[in-house]
């Protein structure tokens, strides 16, 4: 099942509009690049949840981290019945790191209203399908991962007791 519904959304990447906007979705998560820098602009912006924004930016790195560690352990190799339309850091896959992290940002900047975090962190995850990356159970393993660190931490993000 993994395999014909990677194949599914990679036949959309064909599309060049498809395939350029996923690939450049892929090199912008990289690392949670495009995470860390979301959360270091809402802490800059909004001075009066600063703190907020560092502790969710915190979670969505420590989610990443976390992500590689168990790529480390599970070292599933990435899918190899179609070509990449992106090169990778590294070559295990499960779980998806971009899915992690955006997952992570998703929730922990969704909950401080950035409203159109959600829908680019669905994007960031789906692109690892188009580009052939990720096997579909990669990508909800790391998306689950990246909302179960945020949420475990979603007291400390809002300044609760363990502050």
């Amino acid at each position: 099942m993994d395999h014909r519904i990677l194949s599914a959304f990679h036949a959309y990447g064909a599309d060049p509009r498809v395939g350029a906007a996923a690939r450049a979705l892929s090199w912008a998560g990289e690392h949670g690049a495009l995470w860390i820098a979301a959360g270091l602009a809402g802490a800059a912006v909004d001075g009066g949840r600063r703190g907020a924004w560092l502790r969710g930016t915190a979670l969505t790195v420590g989610a990443h981290v976390a992500s590689m560690g168990v790529k480390r352990v599970v070292r599933r190799r990435r899918p190899t019945h179609l070509a990449p339309r992106v090169r990778t850091a590294g070559r295990h896959s499960f779980p998806s790191s971009h899915a992690t992290s955006a997952a992570a940002a998703a929730v922990a900047y969704g909950t401080l209203g950035a409203a159109f975090v959600p829908p680019l962190a669905v994007a960031m995850c789906l692109s690892r399908l188009v580009v052939g990356v990720h096997y579909p159970s990669d990508v909800a393993a790391g998306a689950a991962l990246g909302v179960l660190t945020v949420r475990i931490g979603s007291r400390w993000i809002r300044g609760g007791p363990h502050d």
